[in-house]
């Protein structure tokens, strides 16, 4: 499939994770297996049973969730898409679906979360996603995790009877059929814990089959084995780009749902510098947040949004429809283009003066600071042998002179490139 144009400019997504024990600050299902997803950990953050886990889906009232309030903060932060957790390994529905009573509409909340969330994303002008778990380890054809499963096998997981797993894989259908037929459009689809069966004991192509079936224009990410349209690395940016686009999911601090504990909370600067490097390589960044039990929002993670929006209501232009400059470039830092000009992001401050190469000086227009539009002085230079050869566009340096930090949580400058060579006596030249 073709990647629609809306992901491939879209530069930055909201990832929501969220269920019934966030009333109890502990990871979204995780601590139900006993093990831990940090890299290098395997006991888990939280000891605690199964039935502990599970036990706060009869008292789930989150009163203090405003769906409309988180998607004008997702509007205002500048994502462009929004991927919501409708189900995760934990087997909790947060809507309302006839294939199990284990859900949110048999909560003392009772309203359908997805749906009110959905429609406010919408309003806003936002794509909408759904993050879906193939596994589920709550669902008795699964079979559903026990105190008796763990630790947490890694590779050797519980196989029930053949007429079992028809029954499970009828019950992914079915909730993907609600989902993709009552909910309006649904742009991506975000699937998760395939590592537990293979592609074909996911019936892969047969569900991939019915989801266009029902939604021709969604994208699906790589975690439907062998039948994804994106790639996801998680946590960590890749050794190297994934081919074909790409995604790179993150948690604001070590968890991806509400801990109270977890204060190692990473910087609206480094958060930002994630945003352009990933750009920079092609991607997009999909920057995770998890609401508390009540439905509030932790006041770290929105003060971190909004430090976001206000940088990239200045200098987004350097990110949203842009993609990786010319390989040929030579700059110690990220670098995106959009149409004629490079967006060069200064990860490195201060700099007083800075040395761009390979860039085809023949055409540099002028160059200037997003956020304070700065025009800035600049010179070039080229080899003085010739070395690019008699080709009509020469390669050379560009040495622009950087003021002092505008205060910004990154500095961007801009490279504006003309299809004609400029007149020499313009200022700067």
């Amino acid at each position: 499939m073709t990647i629609p144009d809306w992901f491939g400019e879209a530069a930055f997504g909201l990832f929501v994770h969220w269920d019934h024990a966030s009333q109890q600050g502990v990871e979204i299902g995780w601590p139900l297996v006993g093990h831990s997803i940090l890299p290098g950990r395997t006991e888990p953050e939280a000891d605690i049973t199964v039935a502990q886990y599970q036990s706060t889906a009869a008292t789930f009232d989150p009163h203090r969730w405003d769906p409309r309030a988180v998607a004008r903060l997702a509007r205002a932060a500048g994502a462009r898409y929004v991927v919501f957790t409708v189900r995760h390994h934990a087997g909790y529905s947060m809507y309302h679906t006839e294939h199990s009573d284990f859900s949110i509409a048999a909560s003392p909340y009772g309203r359908d979360i997805t749906r009110e969330f959905f429609d406010a994303l919408r309003a806003e002008g936002l794509r909408v996603g759904v993050y879906y778990s193939l596994l589920d380890w709550n669902h008795p054809d699964y079979p559903a995790f026990t105190d008796a499963d763990r630790p947490y096998p890694h590779d050797r997981y519980r196989r029930p009877s053949p007429e079992r797993w028809a029954r499970y894989i009828d019950y992914v259908k079915g909730q993907l059929t609600e989902l993709l037929t009552r909910y309006g459009t649904i742009d991506l689809l975000w699937f998760d814990g395939e590592w537990e069966r293979t592609a074909e004991e996911w019936h892969a192509a047969e569900l991939r089959e019915l989801i266009k079936s029902l939604q021709p224009e969604v994208i699906i990410n790589d975690r439907l084995p062998g039948r994804g349209d994106y790639a996801t690395p998680e946590q960590g940016m890749p050794r190297r780009p994934p081919g074909g686009p790409w995604e790179l999911c993150l948690t604001m601090s070590d968890s991806w749902a509400y801990r109270p504990d977890d204060l190692d909370y990473k910087s609206p600067r480094l958060l930002a510098g994630y945003l352009s490097e990933v750009v920079s390589r092609g991607g997009n960044f999909l920057l995770n947040i998890g609401p508390r039990g009540d439905g509030s929002l932790v006041p770290t993670e929105v003060a971190t949004l909004k430090r976001l929006g206000a940088w990239l209501a200045s200098h987004g232009e350097s990110l949203f429809g842009a993609g990786p400059a010319s390989e040929r470039l030579d700059f110690h830092g990220p670098a995106t283009q959009h149409d004629d000009t490079i967006y060069l992001h200064l990860l490195l401050q201060p700099q007083d003066l800075l040395v761009v190469r390979n860039v085809p000086i023949g055409s540099v227009a002028g160059v200037r600071m997003l956020g304070t539009e700065q025009p800035l002085e600049y010179s070039v230079n080229e080899e003085v042998h010739k070395a690019n050869g008699a080709e009509d566009e020469p390669l050379g340096e560009l040495f622009i002179t950087v003021p002092p930090p505008t205060g910004a949580l990154i500095d961007v400058i801009a490279i504006e490139l003309s299809n004609s060579r400029k007149d020499e006596s313009r200022a700067g030249l």
